[in-house]
């Protein structure tokens, strides 16, 4: 039987992603961080709800590893703060404390996963392959504006009620050569670039920093 290519093996280590772990245990940030270190992720582990936001206004993660149990800090408002300010960030709830009651209010909060303690490393790396597939986490620079200056593209042609022939006809570009710039699978010259936005009455610039750049 053929193996679901969707569904990671129990083992699977996921591409290097940057991860933040909060928890107010040293032990399980010890345990964390040298898991994770040694499957060659960049990981920053923090103790306090403010030193974890100091650390994501300075360098975002892809993942976020958020302790919902901590004492006098509470992971609830934690991850009701991370949507406000960061709508899209993976966040992977862990506590010791798992309930239905919980399970529910992270997911109405867009959760990417669940993590009840003790979990093994399988677990953990199978639940992070999960995220960066799904999510598209940890991929190559040059795979991420691959992927978003595609968006753009169709985002623009769409809204303007171009077809790719339309588009092909303003630009000079062919529809194959658009077709696979859309879907991501292409990156297109810098000529190629500012002949496409011109024609849908776009900035290169602005397809660019959306991009990070």
């Amino acid at each position: 039987m053929t193996a679901d290519p969707a569904i990671p093996a129990p083992d699977a280590i996921p591409p290097s992603l940057a991860i933040v772990a909060l928890d107010d245990d040293d032990d399980f940030r010890q345990f964390i961080a040298s898991v994770l270190e040694g499957d060659g992720h960049d990981v920053r582990t923090l103790a306090t709800p403010e030193a974890f936001f100091v650390a994501c206004e300075e360098r975002l993660p892809d993942v976020v590893l958020l302790d919902i149990k901590m004492g006098r800090h509470s992971g609830e408002d934690v991850l009701t703060e991370i949507r406000r300010r960061w709508p899209k960030l993976a966040v992977i709830v862990v506590t010791g404390y798992p309930s239905l009651d919980s399970m529910r209010q992270t997911f109405k909060q867009d959760a990417f996963d669940y993590l009840a303690k003790p979990f093994s490393t399988q677990e953990l790396r199978r639940t992070l392959t999960q995220a960066a597939a799904s999510l598209h986490l940890g991929q190559r620079p040059q795979d991420r504006l691959r992927r978003e200056l595609g968006r753009q593209v169709r985002l623009a042609r769409s809204e303007r009620g171009m077809t790719l022939r339309d588009l092909s006809e303003t630009s000079g570009i062919s529809v194959s050569q658009l077709s696979s710039i859309e879907r991501g699978t292409h990156l297109p010259s810098v000529e190629s670039l500012v002949a496409t936005a011109g024609a849908l009455g776009a900035k290169p610039s602005e397809w660019l920093k959306a991009a990070g750049l």
